[in-house]
């Protein structure tokens, strides 16, 4: 059975609606799921259909903030030039534009409005 290693991730976030409003504009989907408690707020993105999945959210907490580190998500895209293309109009930068990683496709490296370094990846 084959199945995605990667189970959950969360994204840190210093400003939640300012990063909300970038993921939503960016991939195109909304309807937040909101999992907040006491001393953090966290929202879930909603499942992707078709896509292999992990669970993600986005975290805002005291004692936590974004980070460029050397673990980047990548985002499973048709075409990450599409979602490239939303990238600065919402607020972020992009690092590397669209290009070959051989047999596996094609990536952009790009910047949210958090500061955090991401990913988006496809096979064109």
């Amino acid at each position: 059975m084959e199945y995605n290693p990667v189970g959950r991730f969360e994204i840190y976030v210093t400003d939640m609606e300012r990063a909300k409003k970038f993921y939503q504009q960016v991939f195109q989907k909304g309807d937040w799921i909101d999992l907040s408690q006491d001393k953090i707020r966290m929202f879930a993105f909603p499942r992707w259909e078709r896509v292999s999945w992990a669970a993600w959210a986005l975290v805002q907490m005291d004692d936590y903030w974004p980070s460029d580190s050397w673990t980047i998500v990548y985002f499973s895209c048709e075409d990450c030039s599409v979602e490239e293309s939303r990238i600065k109009e919402n607020g972020g930068q992009v690092h590397q534009s669209k290009m070959s990683v051989g047999e596996f496709g094609f990536v952009s490296m790009v910047r949210d409005t958090e500061g955090n370094m991401i990913g988006l990846h496809s096979q064109v």
